[in-house]
This record gives C-alpha cells, structure tokens and sequence, in this order.
C-alpha cells in the first residue's frame, strides 16, 4: 500500500483526474465545435448548404465523429505500439504496479517448479542431486532479491527488464 494517505493529495489526484476526464474533455468539445462552425463554417457559403444551422452541424459531427473516434481509440490501444509503450512507461514508473507483475512472474516460475517437482514425487520418484541443487539455488536467489528490494529501489525494474529481454 501506499505510504501516505494525505487527504490534500487525493483531493488533488480527484480534481486532476475530474477535470482532464470530464469537465476538460467536455468544454474543448463544446468548444471546438462553437469556434469551426462560427469562424469557418458561418463564413464559407457553400457550407452553409451542408450545415445550414449550428445544430445541423453538431448532430453531423457526433455522427461522423464518433464513430471515426472510437476507431482511433481503438487502433491506439489495439493495432499500434503506442498503448503498449504507454503501459511500459506505466510500469516502469509506477513500484506498486511493478511490485504486483514481478511477484506475478515469481509465483508463475515457482508453481512450473512445484508442479514438476510434485509430479515427480507423485510417481515416487526421488530427487537428484541436481534438483536439489536448483531448488537450494532457487531458494538463494529469491532470498537474495527479497533481501534487496524494496519500492524505492530499482530491483523490481531489474527484474522486469530482464524479462522484456527474454
């Protein structure tokens, strides 16, 4: 969890995140559309054909623009590296996000590791020696990055880097 619970900055992660979403998003569509139809479309005759009123022209727009819209988001996030390089930056940036995909990964290589070993066990088979040895190596390695680590250090985005190399 995170380490402080200042009311002043969660009211202000609040805000920030009202306007941008909402009241901001809400006001630049009002008035993208007041200034294109009074600045350009009002004073170019021919298009006055098209959009003979303001209300002409926004029930045009939000028919045409939001479909159009909601395939660029949809691009963005789906067909192009960009949302993808965002969630990166997002990870990178972020320890707690870091902290939970990398205790994700963890768990994942030890279940493989149980599971294995557990099959084995099952059929009554004993371990080797070199079982023993990753085990006791395993072991190691985790105490030695749990020993290290922290959310103000870089371990965690060691780790996740390494696995982007893979």
């Amino acid at each position: 969890m995170p380490e402080s619970k200042s009311p002043f900055f969660r009211a202000w992660y609040y805000f920030r995140n009202g306007w941008s979403l909402y009241f901001a998003f809400i006001f630049a569509a009002i008035n993208t559309l007041v200034v294109t139809y009074y600045l350009a479309i009002d004073k170019i005759p021919f298009l006055l054909d098209f959009f003979p009123s303001f209300g002409h022209y926004v029930a045009v727009t939000i028919f045409l623009g939001v479909p159009i819209l909601v395939i660029i988001g949809f691009v963005h996030f789906k067909r192009s590296p960009a949302y993808r390089s965002e969630a990166t930056i997002g990870f990178e940036v972020n320890p707690y996000m870091r902290r939970n995909l990398i205790n994700s990964e963890i768990n994942l290589e030890l279940n493989l590791m149980i599971l294995n070993l557990l099959s084995k066990l099952s059929n009554n088979e004993k371990l080797n020696e070199d079982e023993l040895n990753k085990i006791q190596e395993s072991r190691n390695i985790l105490n030695n990055f749990i020993d290290k680590r922290s959310i103000k250090n870089d371990k965690d985005l060691e780790y996740l880097k390494k696995l982007i190399d893979k």
